[in-house]
């Protein structure tokens, strides 16, 4: 019984020193601003980090308490980014408040991607393994190729599509504005993104996360990720669920995506490439696969780190992937020293039943 609540208590316990870590760090740098001892170029950085942090959060979801490799993650972000933006932008009139127009172009971002997830999940999901990181990766690819061949203006009709067409192939009014120009992107974004409301994001995404991980469709989840063949024996619907932890997975990166591109004034596709899919698996993997607290850290320091180095100039990407190697292998080893006693601990019971069954007891 006592390992029992121990086990009830661990969640609970992780759940609240992650909330501590995060709320203690805004109010870190809270301090810092007010105090003068930020500087511009690392200030500027403060929303980046909140929006990958939770591009981190949202992908071990899938990547480590799924169990699914997912290497189109940066497609998800696209979604949301361009189409909050586009929201953003055309309720300018309708809504003045920013940060309730921000909130919104947030939600609807993640609303956009969460139906490309579930859109793109309904085949993808049928695989496993490397087949559904290619796929997931051939899509991340074509979501980004898709935006760069769409063409959006408003005017007091409402928004204007177009698809491999030029702006003025749109027939806007004269008082009408192009939105997403192609491959040029979106430019004359309204910069609404604070540092406080990526904090405000970075909890509802720990909040949802944390939730759904500790609730009933959390350990039917969890199950598949352990032991598909056995989760599926005793009525776990494995498409139900795995879809589900996909298609969270993407709205939140759609929020994250709307969150990061409104803190630049030009956004364009190729910045969510499989490069940047590429350094969010990083993030979730040098953090811990299914550790959350873990990915805020990795996705902070990894993101704060090259700025650091800048003063090394030529030097300072060779220095950042040095570190990385140097942390994967730590990690490693330490895994490998923990790995013995793991070993013993399962290998014991097999040993006593072994014994049993010789001496007949």
């Amino acid at each position: 019984m006592r390992n029992q609540m121990r086990k009830l208590q661990k969640p609970t316990r992780t759940a609240i020193f992650t909330y501590a870590l995060v709320i203690a760090a805004f109010v870190i740098v809270q301090i810092l601003v007010a105090g003068g001892n930020v500087n511009s170029t690392l200030a500027g950085q403060f929303v980046p980090i909140c929006a990958y942090v939770v591009m981190a959060i949202s992908l071990n979801l899938t990547v480590g308490i799924l169990g699914e490799l997912s290497l189109g993650h940066a497609g998800f972000m696209s979604v949301g980014a361009f189409s909050g933006v586009v929201a953003g932008m055309s309720l300018g009139g309708a809504i003045p408040s920013e940060p309730l127009r921000l909130t919104v172009s947030m939600i609807i971002g993640a609303a956009c991607a969460g139906v490309a997830g579930f859109l793109i999940g309904i085949p993808v999901l049928r695989l496993n393994g490397d087949y559904l990181a290619i796929v997931t990766l051939a899509f991340g690819e074509i979501i980004k190729n898709v935006i760069n061949c769409l063409t959006v203006g408003v005017d007091s009709g409402g928004l204007h599509f177009g698809f491999l067409s030029t702006a003025d192939a749109l027939n806007l009014e004269p008082s009408g504005t192009v939105i997403i120009n192609g491959p040029m992107g979106i430019s004359g974004i309204p910069k609404l993104a604070s540092f406080t409301a990526g904090f405000i994001l970075i909890l509802v995404t720990l909040f949802i996360v944390m939730n759904l991980v500790n609730s009933r469709s959390g350990r039917a989840i969890l199950a598949l990720r352990e032991n598909r063949i056995a989760a599926v024996s005793v009525g776990i619907f494995a498409t139900k669920y795995k879809l589900m932890a996909f298609v969270v997975s993407a709205a939140l990166a759609g929020a994250a995506g709307t969150l990061y591109a409104m803190n630049f004034s030009t956004i364009v596709a190729t910045k969510f490439g499989f490069n940047t899919s590429i350094l969010i698996l990083v993030f979730v993997v040098l953090g811990g696969l299914g550790n959350i607290a873990g990915s805020i850290i990795a996705a902070t320091l990894l993101t704060v780190l090259p700025e650091m180095l800048r003063g090394f100039s030529d030097f300072r990407m060779l220095i950042y992937a040095i570190v990385l190697i140097l942390v994967m292998l730590a990690t490693n080893s330490a895994r490998f020293r923990a790995l013995p006693g793991q070993l013993a601990s399962k290998l014991r019971p097999a040993r006593t039943s072994a014994k049993e069954g010789a001496t007949g007891e």
